[in-house]
């Protein structure tokens, strides 16, 4: 059996090992694939890997010996999936991998906003500090955590461990989940999407990204926020409406934005985030913490030899 791993570089620049993969099949290994490579390099794949390669139904239709897509990540929008069930291809995921590390992510955005502490050593470092006349200072509200409201969109694995941080806290959790109807911790109150935008300190986006959330996060909800609370996102970029986003933190709507993820990927000067000193821009990097990335490559593992055990598991299509 032929296992092609189309964009493997990501996943592992060199600090894990493809070994296990490779004990399951023929395994060809491109750490990029550029959209007019596909066909060529997946033609004879009995299961193509991908992270971010896109694997349409025209490019299905070219590849008549595909058995299995495992998606190198948890999001799947990159694949067709109606194209694979229509041919009978089972596309699995690796859906829990990442969520200490998405979570711990979110903090990190979070507690850049309350503490500075970045900036504030760049300071010291600037001489600031020996010029001070009192014996510390600081150029941004420092901001207490405890009691402030955490909202939580979208409440599945990595939406509840970022409740648990947010607890650890002591903050009040608040969180929206179309499929979620009741939770058994008593310490998380299930809200409405405008209650939850309204009542926030701190709102974190956890959701997938389906026609239904594209762009949910708009002016509308945006504007139900208080000016005071930052939004992060880890989730899918297009989620948020960046353009009503930028209007609302030029506009002092909310306080400020830690994103994790763009409409566009990857984003540079163009984006007009970019020019806003309460927005914060990092490279999709929440998932990618060593420990988590192995947890990802034996999912994969484990996806595979289910599949060729003929029980696949994961599977999204």
């Amino acid at each position: 059996m032929k296992i092609v791993c189309l964009d493997g570089h990501t996943l592992n620049p060199g600090d894990l090992s493809w070994d296990a993969v490779r004990a399951l099949g023929e395994f060809e290994l491109y750490d990029y694939t550029e959209p007019d490579q596909t066909v060529e390099r997946a033609k004879d794949a009995d299961i193509i890997l991908t992270n971010k390669v896109i694997i349409s139904r025209a490019i299905m239709d070219q590849l008549p010996k595909l058995k299995m897509i495992s998606v190198l990540a948890t999001g799947y929008d990159i694949i067709d999936i109606r194209a694979a069930s229509d041919r009978n291809i089972p596309v699995c995921n690796v859906p829990s991998y990442g969520s200490y590390s998405v979570a711990q992510m979110v903090f990190a955005h979070i507690l850049n906003f309350t503490q500075r502490v970045a900036y504030h050593a760049e300071t010291v470092k600037q001489g600031r500090w020996l010029q001070s006349k009192d014996f510390c200072y600081w150029d941004y509200p420092l901001i207490e955590l405890h009691g402030k409201t955490m909202g939580i969109v979208g409440f599945g694995r990595i939406g509840r461990s970022t409740a648990a941080i947010a607890k650890g806290f002591g903050m009040k959790v608040l969180a929206h989940d179309i499929y979620v109807t009741k939770t058994d911790d008593e310490n998380v109150t299930l809200v409405d999407l405008e209650t939850l935008f309204r009542e926030s300190d701190f709102i974190s986006l956890h959701t997938l990204l389906t026609d239904q959330t594209r762009g949910m996060v708009n002016a509308e909800l945006l504007g139900k926020m208080k000016e005071t609370a930052f939004l992060i996102n880890t989730s899918r970029g297009p989620v948020i409406n960046e353009a009503d986003l930028y209007e609302a933190l030029k506009n002092g709507q909310l306080a400020g934005a830690g994103l994790d993820v763009s409409a566009e990927e990857p984003t540079g000067p163009g984006n007009p985030l970019l020019e806003l000193d309460n927005c914060v821009i990092t490279p999709h990097i929440s998932w990618a913490t060593a420990a988590a990335r192995g947890r990802l490559m034996q999912t994969t593992v484990d996806n595979i030899e289910a599949f060729q055990a003929g029980k696949p598991i994961n599977v999204v299509s």
